[in-house]
């Protein structure tokens, strides 16, 4: 058996007069990076983990103001990322000893401090944080909790202040800001990416401009891509199960086709609200539409009739989880079929970006006879198992 065929190497043979030398297969270790990198991803690969933070701006006649920041405050205290399980985080401060406890909530107070800046006429203003949710009886709450999840910042506005501008660091993620001026009888709404300042709120006069269509068209498209990269695991690893397919490039074309249509028809239809599914459904069946497309890599090195069908299937699925997406982040109604396209637009090129680094990272070994075995077989088998993992974590809740 040969190390062409996957098995052991046999006794090295010469290359015939005048043949160049085959180059052989990357070693072991490095043919099984990919399930690597992906088993340690796990973790942090719950379902659209792309969390919005709420930011509620109260903005007052008296000049008083409070910003209400909807968060896991929990996760923050002790350090952890949002995804572990609420009640047990709770448990774990609940059992602190009470000095600690405090401790843990000053630390919290001066982390927002310094994550989080508000700006009148360009002069940060200094706020005090509390935790006003233990406040609350405990059928109030959502989940259980120890500080809760709102992080109220308030303060006093500088007399004859013209404008105002807020911003949360990257720790956040995308921003949905709401803000409401009391005096003027004002709500406006913004979207804001990762780590990107609000655009400056008027004070001083009872209407505030929109965002223009150019502004909602960037901050769309730039939330489309970063669903995919770095964001959407899922997503990314449904395309590069696509890309292992073959190393031929009409393959992939023809795929990346049929999911391209999909997805935009259903996150057109569900945003207009012709037809969804609950996250309950849509989540566990793109979970299922990754295993299956990797499965079949492993299965076979060529297109079959049927594949193009299956994934166009598939991509009527994870456009319905784009809409879920978009859905959480809001679209504004002046601008409602500008940020639906930008948003579509800034996936397509989040999946192009994710095709063209896997090229640039394996498409040097694409055309060797080794490829197969060394790379598309132990990646694509990662890449099932994952989707497995997903599929029964989803399905029960896990």
């Amino acid at each position: 058996m040969t190390a062409d065929s996957g098995g052991l190497a046999g006794p090295t043979r010469p290359n015939p007069p005048g043949q160049a030398a085959e180059r052989r297969p990357p070693p072991r270790w490095r043919s099984s990076l990919p399930i690597v990198l992906l088993i340690t991803a796990l973790p942090s690969a719950a379902a659209h983990d792309f969390s919005i933070t709420d930011v509620l701006a109260i903005f007052k006649s008296d000049e008083t103001y409070c910003v209400d920041i909807t968060c896991d405050l929990d996760a923050l205290a002790l350090g952890v990322g949002s995804e572990q399980q609420p009640a047990v985080l709770a448990e774990v401060l609940r059992n602190l000893p009470p000095e600690e406890q405090s401790q843990r909530a000053a630390n919290l107070r001066a982390l927002i401090e310094k994550r989080v800046r508000i700006r009148f006429d360009a002069r940060p203003a200094e706020y005090a944080v509390s935790f006003p949710d233990p406040t609350l009886p405990p059928s109030a709450a959502a989940s259980p909790t120890f500080l809760g999840v709102t992080a109220r910042l308030s303060g006093r506005a500088p007399r004859e202040a013209r404008e105002v501008v807020i911003w949360l660091s990257r720790a956040f993620g995308p921003v949905r800001l709401t803000l409401v001026h009391q005096q003027h009888g004002v709500v406006v709404r913004q979207v804001l990416g990762p780590g990107e300042e609000s655009r400056a709120f008027r004070l001083d006069v009872p209407l505030i401009d929109a965002a223009s269509r150019p502004e909602v068209a960037w901050q769309y498209a730039r939330l489309g891509f970063e669903h995919i990269l770095p964001r959407g695991l899922d997503h990314i690893l449904f395309v590069l199960a696509l890309f292992l397919l073959s190393v031929r490039l009409r393959p992939l074309l023809w795929q990346v086709t049929a999911f391209t249509l999909a997805h935009t028809t259903t996150l057109a239809l569900a945003m207009y609200g012709v037809f969804s599914l609950p996250p309950a459904v849509v989540e566990p069946l793109i979970a299922a539409s990754i295993a299956y497309a990797a499965i079949e890599n492993v299965l076979t090195a060529e297109m079959k009739p049927w594949r193009p069908a299956l994934v166009f299937g598939f991509g009527l699925l994870h456009g319905m989880g784009f809409a879920g997406v978009l859905t959480a982040l809001g679209v504004p109604r002046s601008e409602f079929v500008t940020a639906l396209v930008s948003f579509n637009a800034g996936v397509e090129l989040g999946q192009l970006a994710v095709i063209l680094l896997a090229l640039a990272i394996v498409g040097w070994w694409r055309r060797r006879r080794w490829y197969r075995a060394a790379i598309v077989i132990p990646a694509s088998a990662a890449i099932a198992a994952v989707g497995l993992f997903w599929a029964v974590q989803r399905t029960f809740g896990l």
